[in-house]
Order: C-alpha cells, then structure tokens, then sequence
C-alpha cells in the first residue's frame, strides 16, 4: 500500500470523505494548504524577525524561539536538540491565527472542535505549530487521544512520516493502561525476540514537503521524524464520524479524576455532540478558531 498524493482540484470533498474519512485511509493533499497566509511565509526567518523572544517549554526546559532554532539549523552545537518543540498557536501565537484561515482547508470539516462547546482545551485537541531539526522525531509511535483525526500541514522543510494501516493494534505492542502508546521503544530497529507480533505489521514510511498536508484518520497508529530544520502546524478534527469513541475517551480520561468530574464532562460533551450534529443538519458555518 502507497499513501496517495493529490492536488486539491483532483478529489472533490464528497470523495474524500467517502474514500479516505469513512475508510479510514491517509492520504497526502499536495497543495490545500496554498489557502494559508502561512504558506511561504512559515520560516525561521519569519519566526526569527517578529518572534524570537517569544518561550515555550520543552521537556521542562524553556527556550525562546532564536534558542530553538539555533538548535535546529545547527548554530547552536552545546546541546542536543529537543523535541518535539511546540508552540500553542491560540496562546502563545496568536499573532499568526489569521494566517491559517480558513483552517478546514476545504476539506477538514465540518470540524465540531471550532464550535464554542469543545473550543475549551479539555478534550486533547490543539492548534500547534511544531519545529524540528534534523533526525528529531516523535518519542514514541502512538494513536491520537480521544479519537481525534490529525492533520499536519507541512509548511518549511521534509518530515518522514510512517503510519500502520487499520487492524494491527495486536502488533504494536500498546502501553498497559494507555493502549493508544506503542511499548516498543525503537520503532526503526525492532527487537523481534522481544516483540514477535510486530513482524506481521505493514508499515508505511513516506516524505511529506512544504506545502504538503497529511490526513491521518482516526484510530492510525504514526510517528514522524525530521529529515532537516521543518516547521509545521497540526490541528485535530471532530465530528459526527469520530463522536462516539470520543465519548467514550471522555468518560475514561474523566474518571480517572473521578466519578462526579467523568459524569458531568461526559453530560457536557454529550449535549454539545447533539448541539453540532443538528448544526451540521441546519448547515450551520462555523468560525475557523481552534481552541
């Protein structure tokens, strides 16, 4: 199986949903981010010039941006380079928010994380933008929590991508106690004596570009690495087709803070799931925000 690539006037939004979204089937959209501001523009220089003192933390460790990016483009060789370095766009730069707009590309939508009743960061979705430099990658395989659908807009330098099929959770080897989190600690060089399943496992490795967008659909098991200085921006999708094991993740994240705490987020997101699903009927338009 190869992941397929195509422009934007080459599969209408019916077919999409249709082959991809309902099949569950990543695909590569060449050019829909070409509707951002931020295309082209999403550099470090860009980074550099209007935020360069601006923090995030990264693995307890805080960097202004002119410190992450040295790292990532080599001119800073005193330490190794973190990752995955990230910045909460509504929060931390809200300044570029009007960049990425419209967010649903066309196609990620109708998106119910946009509606005021899931724009509260409770529900493990975010607007991020993510800086990597070469050989950083993700620190484990994992699916997305809560059952969100991820896209991830390449918009400066290569990223490698690898992502397994539907059907292979039995291969990979899930964390006890948080099945969306792959055990196996070196996903490139698998010690087959001590993971004998993953061997039946297929999985597909790929280069995502500037200006590049990939949709990994609920429920797909990914990682990602850094081939050179990149930057990227990921938001998640929610909607009727992802809802109920939505639920479900609510109430299992929820409970673990208690009964009272699971019932009333699980009530809430109850109420604001059939809020959206009789929007989407009435063709309510959405803000492009993101929480």
């Amino acid at each position: 199986m190869e992941i397929r690539r195509v422009s934007v006037g080459d599969i209408s939004y019916e077919e999409f949903y249709e082959e991809h979204w309902k099949k569950g089937v990543p695909l590569v959209f060449k050019d829909a981010s070409k509707v951002w501001g931020a295309n082209g523009q999403f550099t470090p220089a860009f980074f550099r010039t209007h935020f360069g003192d601006r923090r995030t933390l990264v693995e307890g460790t805080e960097y202004t941006m002119n410190e992450i990016l040295d790292l990532v483009e080599g001119k800073d060789t005193s330490r190794p380079v973190p990752y995955p370095c990230k910045f909460h766009i509504p929060t931390q730069l809200p300044e570029v928010q009007h960049m990425l707009d419209p967010l649903s590309l066309g196609y990620a939508k109708p998106n119910w994380l946009e509606s005021n009743w899931f724009k509260r960061g409770y529900w493990g979705s975010a607007l991020e933008l993510f800086i990597g430099g070469p050989g950083g990658k993700f620190p484990y395989v994992h699916i997305d929590y809560y059952h969100l659908s991820a896209w991830v807009n390449q918009l400066y330098g290569h990223k490698q991508f690898t992502v397994w099929p539907r059907g292979q959770d039995a291969y990979m080897y899930p964390v006890s106690g948080d099945p969306w989190r792959c055990s196996i600690p070196d996903i490139e060089h698998v010690d087959l004596a001590k993971f004998p399943e993953y061997a039946k496992a297929t999985p597909i490795t790929f280069v995502v570009g500037p200006g590049e967008t990939l949709y990994i659909p609920v429920g797909i098991w990914h990682t990602a690495k850094s081939l050179e200085p990149t930057i990227s921006v990921a938001f998640d999708l929610l909607n009727a087709q992802n809802f109920a094991p939505f639920l479900k993740d609510v109430w299992g994240f929820k409970r673990r803070q208690g009964i009272a705490k699971a019932i009333a987020a699980t009530g809430y997101a109850a109420v604001g799931g059939t809020l959206c699903r009789m929007g989407d009927a009435l063709g309510v338009k959405r803000s492009s925000g993101h929480n």
